[in-house]
């Protein structure tokens, strides 16, 4: 059986440059990760720019990505370094000469020590900088952009930086993490309106991090009905002036109450009969029923921004390809709006708090050398986005 999609459908890949580029004075420089890797060089991304080009232009038309905040900018309202800006110009140039679409974030989870040393996205006085940097940034690139993401998944970066102390700056407080929302829904909101004024043509979105909660008992129950409402609806919440909605989608998490996962629990998935990848439990399905459920709320298009399963299993990921397609497919049927399909990742990178091992990458990167090799998952995926349809 094969699926094909609508003429136009945008397919694509995602990276983050912090995950990808060698730390500058950033927030995760140094930080130890869970696989005892220290994040400093991460995937070379910076030295190799036209080899990953190469593997980038393979992978449909788009081209999800940033840039280093504290790359450009040293300081608060700080002119851009020009070098780096040249650099960022220069890739950014050859991506549209690749005839490669950039769908441009602002931000994706990194800070400069500057920002986060100042009370970071605690602080609604560091707005200012944020806005200047976002100006900053459509000065100099965002006539390269087809279209932009503000934010990515700041429930995310709210969570596990403020409330569950995971990501820098390692805060335990659930008011803190509402507090981190709420300025960067202001901020969001902010810089909406400057995108649209300057490019009312071009689409400005959100990308929303989703999952699949539930409870194996009465109290579990109640724990992965909190979590849902707070990490989905009221995380969305915040940022719903957009033209579409970004939706990530990995996660499938039973509480037990307590939540378990792969990463926080090894093997514990695999006694409850759950699937599971490296990370958490394994549900394509609730792909479908989370883009319905934006679907019926906002009735706006939709993109995946992101999406993939962290693994060393090559057949593993082309399997993962085939049952997501399947669930976006699915969605579509009933009324969906869905306009693309961005996979995560293009290459290996430093999965942020758990390190490089943990691997999401359509391209392989050996950690020692930075040689990239392309997998059977990426050779497959290539075929998906020349053919606009995924045979099952």
């Amino acid at each position: 059986m094969t699926i094909k999609f609508p003429d136009g459908f945008l397919w694509g890949t995602s990276t983050a440059a912090a995950q990808i580029e060698t730390a500058a004075d950033h927030n995760w420089k140094g930080f130890k990760s869970r696989d005892g890797y220290t994040f400093e060089r991460t995937s070379d991304h910076e030295k190799r720019r036209d080899e990953d080009l190469t593997y980038i232009r393979q992978f449909g038309s788009v081209y999800r990505c940033g840039v280093d905040w504290s790359r450009l900018q040293t300081a608060p309202m700080a002119d851009f370094q020009q070098d780096v800006v040249e650099e960022y110009q220069d890739f950014f140039q050859k991506l549209l000469d690749a005839d490669m679409k950039i769908m441009f974030v602002f931000h994706h989870f990194c800070n400069p020590l500057w920002f986060e040393n100042n009370g970071t996205w605690l602080n609604s006085d560091n707005l200012p900088a944020f806005i200047d940097f976002a100006k900053k940034c459509m000065h100099y690139f965002g006539d390269y952009a087809y279209m932009f993401n503000t934010f990515n998944e700041p429930g995310v970066y709210a969570l596990n930086g403020f409330m569950l102390g995971v990501f820098p700056p390692l805060k335990k407080s659930y008011f803190k993490a509402n507090r981190v929302l709420t300025n960067m829904g202001a901020a969001h909101d902010e810089l909406y309106d400057l995108l649209k004024a300057k490019y009312p043509d071009k689409q400005v979105g959100i990308s929303k991090n989703t999952g699949t909660f539930f409870g194996t008992n009465f109290l579990g129950k109640r724990i992965a009905k909190f979590v849902d409402w707070w990490f989905i609806d009221k995380a969305a919440s915040h940022f719903e002036k957009n033209d579409f909605w970004g939706i990530s989608y990995y996660v499938y998490m039973p509480f037990t109450p307590l939540p378990v996962s792969e990463a926080d629990n090894p093997g514990k998935l695999k006694q409850m009969g759950i699937p599971n990848d490296k990370m958490w439990g394994y549900y394509p399905k609730g792909l479908t029923d989370i883009l319905l459920r934006f679907h019926k709320k906002y009735n706006k298009p939709i993109i995946i921004t992101e999406n993939g399963v962290c693994t060393d299993d090559d057949a593993f990921r082309q399997q993962s390809l085939k049952d997501y397609l399947s669930a976006c497919h699915e969605a579509m049927k009933k009324g969906v709006d869905l306009r693309g399909y961005i996979h995560w990742t293009t290459i290996d990178n430093f999965e942020w708090n758990l390190g490089p091992t943990y691997r999401f990458g359509l391209v392989r990167v050996d950690f020692d050398t930075m040689e990239r090799t392309m997998t059977g998952a990426g050779e497959f995926y290539k075929k998906i986005t020349q053919e606009n349809a995924v045979t099952l």
